[in-house]
């Protein structure tokens, strides 16, 4: 009988939402524990064992340099590393703070702001060490991670979908938000993987899957500043999950210059 893959999962800056998509499969997560060796996993279990692990999980983002040791032993000691989730795809949240004087923020928040040891800016998996691959989302989809776990334990790539929101709306025969209401909706720059959530319950995408494969932020913007937003209303929807994700945070920049004209 050929040995179990042992599996990692490891927690940075997040908020654990991530992870508890792993033990929201419920039924499916009986399926992989007995398909492989659980060796780490502190949000499930107080066994830990020691690498190299041939899975490694990794949600959140790098915000210490704490965080940058550990994410450089992961490295070292995972086969295939798969960084999960917003934070550690494009460094979530936390990221509002990159380019702002984190010492500033710091002294408004903290009583003790002298014991915090924290960088400049949260940046993602990616930045630091090399990931195989990427889960996104905010939280990622459970389904979309079992057929990773899936496909590594089958020796194949994952098939996770790169393009737009739009086409699972159409899928879903959800209405287009933005043409029947005039709602504000990231869908066309969004990757898919939500199953057109938001727009389903006639809100606008937030973008929590991050962009899409071929984003065209520009004509975005227009389609929203013809609905009578304004460069300042857009720019925060741009600055949520995946604020740092390249195009949504150079769109933003885009529209915070033109403000200033």
């Amino acid at each position: 009988m050929p040995e179990k893959k042992r599996v990692a999962v490891f927690k940075f800056a997040s908020c654990d939402g991530c992870q508890l998509s792993l033990l929201d499969c419920e039924d499916e997560l009986l399926a992989v524990a007995e398909a492989v060796d659980i060796a780490y996993f502190p949000e499930a279990t107080s066994r830990s064992l020691e690498g190299p692990y041939d899975i490694a999980l990794v949600e959140g983002s790098i915000t210490t340099a704490h965080d940058l040791e550990r994410i450089y032993a992961v490295r070292e000691k995972s086969a295939f590393l798969i960084s999960i989730g917003a934070c550690a795809t494009a460094g979530g949240i936390q990221a509002l703070r990159n380019g702002a004087d984190v010492g500033a923020l710091a002294s408004m928040v903290y009583a003790h702001p002298e014991y915090l040891s924290t960088l400049d800016e949260s940046t993602p998996i990616a930045d630091h060490v090399r990931v195989d691959f990427e889960l996104r989302g905010c939280p990622i989809s459970k389904s979309q991670l079992l057929e990773t776990l899936v496909a590594l334990l089958a020796g194949r790539r994952p098939m996770i979908p790169t393009h737009a929101l739009c086409q699972e709306c159409k899928m879903a025969q959800v209405t287009c938000v933005t043409v029947a209401h005039g709602t504000p909706c990231l869908g066309p720059v969004t990757q898919a993987g939500c199953g057109a959530l938001c727009p389903a319950h006639d809100r606008g995408c937030f973008g929590c899957f991050g962009p899409q494969d071929t984003p065209n932020l520009p004509a975005m913007t227009d389609v929203l500043l013809s609905l009578g937003l304004s460069p300042e209303r857009i720019r925060p929807l741009l600055r949520t999950f995946n604020t740092a994700a390249a195009p949504f945070a150079d769109e933003a920049s885009r529209l915070a210059a033109k403000e200033k004209i």
